[in-house]
C-alpha cells in the first residue's frame, strides 16, 4: 500500500535465526509504509513475527538472529547501511519504542527521573539539573500523580500502571518522529489498558509522531489504527485501512480472528476458534502458511504460495481466492467461513 508522505517503508525484510537446527525464517519477506502522523497496527498470533519486525527496525536482533535482507526507510535513509554509533543516534531520539513488560525494561538499581533524564542528556546534551527538571514535565504530561515524588523512585515502587507511564515518557522524552508500541498494554488490567491507550493515543497527536503499534488484540486495533497489517508465520497477508479490514475482510485468517472476537450484539454460547495451530517458523509449509488450517483451502494452496496483491477496495491480500488463477468454486471468505476445520479434499478432520 503506497503513501505519498511515509514516515517509515519496509520492503522484503528478511530476519531469520540461525540454530544447529537449520535456518528459522522469523520475518520473510515483508512489506509495509507508515505514513506522517498515522497508526499501523501489527496484528496476529504469538509467533507471527510482529515483535521481531519491530525489533528490525530498531536493529535490535541478537545472535544467533540475523537481517539477512530487505530494507528499511526512514525518513529517506536506509537504517540496515546505518553503523551502529549512527543507530544509538536515533533510537530514543528520532525512534523510541515502548516495550510489552516494563520491569525488564526499566533498570531496576536507577530511578525513574534519572532513567527519563539519560535520554535528554545523550540526545540533547542537557545537564543533570536540566535534563531531570524536563523529566518531570514528562511525568506530569503522562499523568504520573505527585510526579515530584516518582522522580526519585525505582521500579519497584511503582504499580504496573505508572511504570508503563514511565516507559512511555522515557520513549516520548525527545518528541521522536516514530513510535513503536509493542503490546504497550498486555500485562495490564483491563481499566489501566484502557487509560494507557488513551493516553498513547492522545499524546501521538498532541506531538504528531507516527506510531507502529504491535498487538495481538483487534480490539485495541480498531480503536487506535488508522492502517492494519495482518502477520501470520512471518508474512503480511492482509494489509487496509482499517474501516475496510473491519467491514470488509479478505483473508480467510483475519476473518477467523474476527469471527472469534467476543461478541456483545448477539448471544454466544461459547467463542469460536481458529482450530490447528501457527506452524514452527523452522518447519514452514510449502505453500500457503495458511493453508493447513483454512477451509477453503485446495491443492493448489497446499503447493503454491501466492503474492500479496492489490484489491478494488483499497486494501492487500495474500490469497489464492482473491485471484484469476482460483480453481475452486465461488467463495465469498467473510459470509462462508465455516469452522469445520476441513482438509484440502473438503473432508471433515
Amino acid at each position: 500500500m503506497d503513501n505519498t508522505n511515509t514516515i517509515i517503508k519496509v520492503d522484503n525484510l528478511q530476519t531469520s535465526f540461525f540454530t544447529h537446527r537449520g535456518e528459522v525464517k522469523a520475518v520473510d519477506g515483508v512489506h509495509f509504509d507508515v505514513p506522517a502522523g498515522k497508526t499501523l497496527g501489527i496484528v496476529g498470533e504469538s509467533g507471527s513475527g510482529k515483535s521481531i519486525t519491530s525489533l528490525s527496525i530498531m536493529r535490535l536482533i541478537e545472535s544467533p538472529g540475523r537481517i539477512k535482507g530487505g530494507n528499511i526507510t526512514f525518513n529517506g535513509e536506509d537504517l540496515l547501511a546505518k553503523t551502529e554509533a549512527e543507530m544509538r543516534s536515533i533510537r530514543g531520539n528520532k525512534i523510541s519504542m515502548i516495550f510489552q513488560e516494563p520491569m525488564t525494561s526499566l533498570n531496576p538499581v536507577y530511578t525513574i527521573g534519572d532513567q527519563i533524564a539519560e535520554a535528554y542528556q545523550i540526545h540533547q546534551g542537557l545537564s543533570k539539573k536540566e535534563a531531570l527538571q524536563k523529566s518531570l514535565g514528562m511525568l506530569e504530561l503522562v499523568g504520573i500523580p505527585s510526579p515530584k515524588a516518582r522522580l526519585k523512585a525505582y521500579p519497584h515502587e511503582l504499580s504496573g500502571g505508572m511504570r508503563q507511564r514511565a516507559m512511555i515518557a522515557i520513549a516520548l522524552a525527545c518528541n521522536p518522529q516514530l513510535l513503536i508500541a509493542d503490546e504497550p498494554t498486555t500485562a495490564l488490567d483491563v481499566t489501566i489498558q484502557a487509560q494507557i491507550l488513551r493516553l498513547i493515543s492522545g499524546l501521538q497527536k498532541e506531538l504528531g509522531m507516527s506510531m507502529l503499534l504491535i498487538t495481538h488484540d483487534l480490539g485495541v486495533v480498531a480503536e487506535t489504527c488508522d492502517y492494519v497489517a495482518v502477520m501470520y508465520a512471518g508474512k503480511i497477508v492482509e494489509y487496509a485501512d482499517v474501516t475496510t479490514l473491519f467491514k470488509q475482510p479478505k483473508h480467510p485468517y483475519t476473518v477467523g480472528l474476527l469471527k472469534s472476537l467476543p461478541r456483545h450484539d448477539i448471544d454466544q454460547d461459547e467463542l469460536q476458534v481458529i482450530k490447528g495451530m501457527v506452524p514452527s517458523p523452522d518447519d514452514l509449509p510449502e505453500g500457503c502458511r495458511f493453508a493447513p488450517r483454512c477451509p477453503f483451502a485446495r491443492e493448489m494452496c497446499v503447493n503454491s504460495l501466492p503474492d500479496l496483491r492489490d484489491q478494488e477496495e483499497g486494501n492487500q491480500v495474500r490469497c489464492w481466492i482473491h485471484t484469476d488463477e482460483w480453481d475452486g468454486p465461488e467463495v465469498n471468505v467473510k459470509d462462508d467461513y465455516d469452522y469445520g476445520y476441513r482438509t484440502v479434499e473438503g473432508t471433515e478432520s
